[in-house]
């Protein structure tokens, strides 16, 4: 065998398999279409919507209905090309296998990297808003809270930038980790049905909310639309893309859908079914939460503001138990955020390994579950010990750039596999990107990189070093 160069290395391609069989290293196919579906919606609503609003609005006034617009539609865009890219590259990893089968190794290296990064810290975010639910969940229905010192990172973002506070530990995410690990050991089968039923919860939840906080909708809250105050350069249109970078990287549930290739019956059309279907749900739930919220709260209220969606429903009615309704809502809903980004985090480092870029171990799975063990139980310990000592502030950002970046690379793909002709064994079957190769993705790229301009430069600064 010729020895290839550095260079041929660097941008040498991995040819994809379409028929995986289980055995002693693959995971077993256990997944169907409404699985799926409730993966990609567990992942994304509850993050966007129960967190982010507290972030958002302050950048873009009640203009943070269009961030969510323009979210969503760069969403939809690369979620088009996940759909063609999946169907025809029926594997886990998600975008990471599409950069290695498309671009080459050195690319897919990169985006390993940015995916790690996003799933990890997605999950340690999440977690860290689901202790503020949950304090606020025991404060409404026994009267007890979480004592400061234990519900506090030590790491935070202050006024004069970062800041220790020896002494404090966020020990509720680090719990919620803990119990995912467990959840997440038993196998990919038993966790995908838990995940559903806590979706279900969810939606009726969230439409709860907007059924009760549409009955203090005050027109008068959405003037002026856009944000004044450009003392922070985010007035006008400038605020509503740093939102819309702020909340983006609650579509990473689209990306999860596609972590899950090696594990669903029949990829091929359950895939793109799956990312399709749940960026529709999760798109209607979004804005109808996001207009409900801005029409009884004005913006200004919004900063700073714990546990958001339930402060706004006790205000407008002036009774503690619909605040309670949806804190325990919020409790079940950050739990399936959490549960389904850790589970796509350890599915990615499994694909990697599989490919020889690290150790083997993480590549090992149980022969009763079909779960990778080893890398499982390294994910929760990273994932907690971010959660527990680090400041969510410092996350959504971040979590946002690697979101973007992996959009990107998707979107980038879909060419390079049609020029390739890049489809195993099932000649021209599966579900193909509309109006040719180049304008959806080309779109995509372009709403990526405009989002990504007005993320902030410690954001850039900590992504690059």
């Amino acid at each position: 065998m010729k020895q290839q160069t550095i260079g041929q290395q660097l941008i040498r391609t991995k040819p994809i398999s379409g028929s995986e069989h289980a055995g002693e290293h693959e995971l077993k196919r256990s997944l169907g279409l409404f699985s799926l579906t409730m993966i990609g919606v567990g992942a994304t609503i509850g993050t966007g919507i129960f967190f982010t609003m507290v972030e958002a609005v302050p950048k873009a006034g009640p203009s943070v209905i269009l961030a969510f617009i323009m979210a969503a539609v760069t969403a939809g865009l690369t979620a088009l090309c996940y759909a063609e890219l999946s169907s025809r590259i029926p594997a886990s990893g998600s975008s990471y296998s599409f950069a290695y089968a498309t671009i080459g190794e050195f690319s897919a290296f990169i985006v390993a990297g940015c995916l790690l990064l996003e799933y990890g810290l997605a999950a340690s975010a999440t977690a860290i808003g689901w202790s503020a639910y949950l304090n606020n969940f025991l404060s409404n229905a026994i009267g007890w809270q979480i004592p400061e010192t234990l519900r506090s990172p030590m790491i935070v973002s202050g006024l004069k930038g970062m800041e220790i506070h020896a002494g404090q530990f966020n020990l509720p995410p680090v719990i919620l980790v803990v119990i995912c690990g467990f959840l997440l050991l038993r196998g990919a089968k038993e966790s995908a049905m838990v995940n559903a039923v806590m979706v279900m919860i969810k939606l009726v939840i969230l439409t709860f909310f907007a059924v009760i906080a549409f009955s203090g909708f005050d027109s008068a809250h959405f003037t002026p639309f856009f944000n004044p105050d450009n003392s922070k350069g985010l007035g006008g249109m400038a605020g509503v893309t740093a939102a819309a970078g702020t909340v983006f990287f609650s579509f990473i549930g689209l990306d999860t859908v596609a972590t899950a290739g090696s594990e669903v019956k029949d990829p091929r059309r359950n895939v793109p079914l799956g990312i399709l279907a749940a960026l529709v749900i999760v798109t209607v739930f979004y804005l109808l939460v996001a207009v409900a919220a801005m029409g009884a709260q004005p913006a200004r209220m919004f900063e700073g503001q714990e546990a958001g969606l339930a402060v706004i429903l006790q205000n407008v009615t002036g009774r503690a138990w619909p605040a309670l309704i949806l804190s325990a809502g919020a409790v079940i809903s950050v739990f399936s955020v959490t549960l389904v980004t850790i589970y796509g985090q350890s599915r990615i480092l499994f694909a990697v390994s599989k490919d020889g870029l690290i150790p083997k171990s993480f590549h090992a799975v149980s022969a009763r579950t079909r779960v990778p063990v080893n890398n499982t139980i390294i994910v929760c310990i990273v994932v907690g010990l971010v959660a527990g000592f680090v400041d969510s502030t410092f996350l959504w950002d971040m979590v946002s750039m690697g979101t973007l970046v992996s959009f990107i690379v998707v979107s980038a793909a879909v060419p390079v596999i049609r020029r390739k002709d890049i489809d195993p064994g099932q000649g021209e079957g599966g579900f193909r990107v509309p109006f040719g190769a180049y304008l959806v993705p080309g779109l995509s790229i372009f709403a990526c990189l405009y989002i990504l301009k007005d993320l902030s430069s410690a954001t850039y600064w900590v992504f690059f070093t």
